[in-house]
């Protein structure tokens, strides 16, 4: 699984760019029922193989289906079987032996199917059972979770083709425990089971499911039924259905299947898009030491997704944001999502964690895939990059060091288990085991878990295990301090040199509730032209170390392989930034270093800043220009020639547009002429940079220009017009973000609601109010996101509804009155959305 609102939860900060509000932090409250013990589901029967016969009620949405489950017990001998079975009718209940079906008694209560077997079976024995039932997925009252939007199993999409902008299609989502809305199954990740799926589908469409397809029968009604097979077992949240208009895009890896499917408009670009997976099939089955376990890997993207992507085996259901143009492509791709779900085919489907305490034995090892191809495919800058920004995503959602356990057996609810820890902070975790414990070690213990667990299910025990099979070492220490312990360090670094003599004082500065650490660290002192390696061992509150030096350091850097898996704030000054940008140039290193140039904003560090112009990677060089301080004529002078050439040929979109946007904020009408240029571009993201540039240097002008754009173009640029609005509020432009919150989806909803918000609060005619709040209330209902705004928006409100109330005291005739009804209505709004 991946999860597009854990790695994009900053769009939220566009709510509270101006004004009295203030972004708001995710909440830091301990969850309740932390007391109750998560243990692993205790497996009464095992699946064994399920074969499942489908067709549906588009018009109902419902699924009717015929099931034969075959069972056995796990161990002691049992008479009775219990499903999960949400939200269905149930028909037929049956025991399938020679004489036919036999009718079995059973209780349907609290979704769950509690059936009475005809006799005490054995371990050595399997049954078959036959369910007859339809699932009403609509009907169903489930909740979601920040990554899992929704939990409802199976989806109609437009299932009566009324809405002309979408396609009509059925998918569906099985994590946490949602399949068994779909079919009976004992829905739990420690399940294992082969499958056959018969789909009745009307003949117009292509479906897809786990393994291979076997057959294709087609019908006299106009319908076809399509039967995949898959023969290796797998867990019940693994399987998946997707039914639409998909076109078909071929590809091979070693003679298996390698299949992408996207709506037909998207196909021509689907090499683009998923072009590098055989690459990744190859890197990962060589890292690893085990080739692609399963025969056939397919793509298929969804409309209306309720999370990011999901690694059904041998089929990832990909959200529509992953679907782009090559226009499209040009400004980003989201290949991390494509390397995370095929990384999970070994660690999550091949290998399953055997609970949702243990889900760091998926998502942690999918998200540190992600990383490992970066560096593969683009080499270890990138490498870097990624694993620095898992690390940031972690520590941002922490306070004082301070953060639930790893392999978590306490926690609220299951779907709690899907954050920050589980993802961001496993991967850098095992990245620092890697670091610690060599390459080759480390992927021969992978190989070993993965071999020794094949199709079944692991826990980091086992890794331990495995690790110390391997390398003969005992592990234990490292993953008591890292998976079953919390937090992490924080550490206040001090650097000294006399007589000779380099120091380091560290201090362990987290929260005393957090464990004191062990850590061991490699040191890189930059002395005399030389660099010098030390290695130390931190493991208690308070230590200082000391070496032996020619003269003073020019820099000590510490940590220099950047795999702490923690917080550092140290007594550096400017010019040891300078010197570490130039001379220790890791990813980590360098941005550290223009970042404090850009906070410290002193003078001497601008020269630095310009070299950052043609920093190797394009994200340093956009931070090198917005850090540039061209009210410096010496600085302005230099930098201006280079910002032009990069604002014309950089190969990066977003170095282009920053560029283009600092050259706007010269307010220099010689650059008048780049921001209409600017517009001729095919990245959406330098015609937007040149929309809100020319709004800079020519606000008329940028309206009018808006009128050249083709639809295409303005709904690409939604954000920069919508921020163009908000110094325009005029009536007409309300129309424009109504479009968007009626049929936006939720990236683009997130991209534009804030400047909404603002739009309407610099507006003065309250029906405009009234409309717009009504249309954000329902567009955050359509696209269930109440978990992530309705606490900011009914903070905005309120204090937007006090400061109409105060502009009005001192208002006057038709003014006050249109502000007091505004007031009147963003204090109903706010009071509305604090009562869900």
């Amino acid at each position: 699984m991946n999860s597009k609102f854990l790695t994009c939860s900053t769009l939220l900060l566009s709510f509270f760019v101006a004004g009295n509000l203030s972004a708001q932090e995710k909440s830091t409250e301990k969850p309740e029922n932390l007391s109750v013990y998560r243990v692993t589901p205790t497996k009464i029967n095992d699946l064994v193989h399920t074969k499942l016969d489908v067709s549906f009620d588009y018009a109902k949405r419902y699924l009717n289906g015929k099931e034969w489950v075959t069972l056995k017990p796990h161990f002691y001998p049992t008479d009775s079987l219990t499903l999960d079975a949400q939200g269905m009718d149930i028909k037929t209940v049956a025991l399938v032996d020679a004489k036919g079906n036999t009718p079995l008694k059973y209780v349907y209560n609290d979704n769950k199917l509690f059936i009475t077997l005809n006799k005490k079976y054995t371990k050595q024995e399997k049954y078959t059972i036959y369910i007859a039932y339809t699932a009403k997925p609509d009907e169903l009252k489930v909740k979601g979770s920040a990554a899992i939007t929704d939990a409802k199993g199976l989806y109609f999409i437009n299932p009566e083709g009324t809405d002309k902008d979408k396609p009509t299609q059925i998918w569906t989502q099985g994590e946490t425990e949602s399949s068994s809305a779909w079919f009976p199954t004992i829905d739990k990740p420690d399940q294992k089971t082969t499958q056959e799926i018969s789909m009745t589908v009307k003949s117009k469409y292509t479906t897809l499911s786990n393994g291979k397809l076997v057959s294709q029968k087609p019908n006299t009604d106009g319908t076809r039924t399509d039967t995949w097979k898959m023969d290796l077992p797998h867990s019940p949240y693994l399987f998946m259905m997707a039914i639409g208009d998909f076109k078909i895009t071929k590809d091979t890896y070693k003679g298996k299947e390698v299949n992408y499917y996207l709506e037909p408009k998207f196909a021509p670009y689907a090499k683009q898009i998923f072009g590098k997976t055989p690459e990744m099939m190859k890197f990962y089955s060589e890292t690893l030491g085990l080739d692609y376990p399963w025969n056939k890997y397919a793509q298929v993207v969804a409309r209306d997704y309720v999370s990011g992507a999901m690694e059904n085996t041998t089929a990832t259901l990909h959200g529509e944001q992953i679907q782009k143009t090559d226009r499209e492509l040009l400004d980003g791709n989201e290949e991390g999502t494509i390397a995370h779900e095929l990384f999970h085919q070994w660690f999550g489907d091949y290998v399953t964690a055997e609970s949702w305490s243990n889900l760091t034995m998926n998502e942690s090892f999918a998200t540190f895939g992600e990383v490992i191809w970066h560096g593969h495919d683009a080499g270890k800058d990138a490498e870097d990059k990624s694993r620095y920004e898992k690390l940031q995503s972690y520590i941002s959602s922490t306070k004082n060091g301070e953060s639930p356990v790893l392999a978590r057996f306490h926690y609220a609810d299951k779907e709690d288990m899907f954050d920050n820890i589980s993802y961001a902070k496993g991967s850098v975790i095992l990245y620092a085991l890697k670091n610690q414990m060599g390459d080759a070690a480390f992927y021969q213990s992978l190989n070993k878990y993965l071999t020794t667990n094949a199709f079944k299910n692991g826990e980091t025990h086992q890794l331990r295990l495995a690790m110390e099979d391997i390398t003969g070492k005992d592990w234990s220490p490292y993953f008591n301090q890292w998976y079953y312990n919390g937090g992490h360090p924080i550490l206040a670094v001090d650097y000294g040199y006399q007589n000779g003599k380099a120091t380091i004082k560290v201090k362990q500065t987290q929260d005393s509730s957090v464990q004191t650490f062990t850590l061991p660290i490699k040191v890189d002192i930059y002395v005399s032209g030389k660099k010098i390696r030390k290695e130390i061992i931190i493991d208690k509150r308070e230590q200082t170390f000391s070496f032996d030096v020619s003269a003073k350091p020019d820099l000590i850097d510490f940590d220099a392989d950047k795999i702490i898996v923690g917080e550092m704030n140290d007594n550096k000054v400017a010019e040891d930034y300078y010197f570490q940008y130039k001379n220790a140039p890791s990813y980590a290193n360098r941005i550290e270093a223009l970042q404090f140039i850009m906070q410290s904003k002193a003078k001497s560090g601008q020269q630095i800043l310009l070299a950052g112009l043609k920093d190797p990677s394009g994200d340093l060089r956009a931070l090198s220009i917005a850090g540039l301080n061209l009210e410096d004529a010496q600085i302005k002078a230099a930098a201006l020639p280079i910002l032009l050439q990069l604002a014309k040929t950089d190969r990066d979109t977003e170095v282009r547009s920053a560029a283009i946007s600092k050259l706007a904020e010269t307010g220099d009408q010689a650059y008048k002429n780049l921001m209409s240029e600017s517009l001729k571009d095919r990245s959406y993201r330098v015609i937007a940079a040149g929309v809100s540039g020319l709004a800079k240097l020519a606000p008329q002008e940028s309206l009018s220009a808006l009128s050249t754009l083709d639809q295409d173009t303005k709904d690409h640029i939604a954000p920069s017009i919508a921020e163009l609005y908000i110094s325009d509020p005029k009536d007409e432009h309300q129309e424009f973000y109504t479009n968007i919150m009626d049929k936006g989806d939720r990236n683009k909803v997130f991209a534009v609601i804030g400047q909404y918000f603002q739009y309407l609060r610099a507006n003065t005619n309250p029906a405009v109010t009234e409309k717009g709040v009504k249309n954000i209330k329902e567009a955050i209902e359509r696209l269930k996101l109440q978990s992530y705004l309705n606490k900011q928006l009914s903070s905005a409100y309120e204090a937007t509804a006090q400061g109409k109330s105060k502009q009005a005291s001192s208002a006057s005739g038709e003014e006050k009155k249109n502000l007091m009804k505004q007031a009147e209505i963003f204090k109903n709004a706010a009071a509305d959305l604090g009562k869900e």
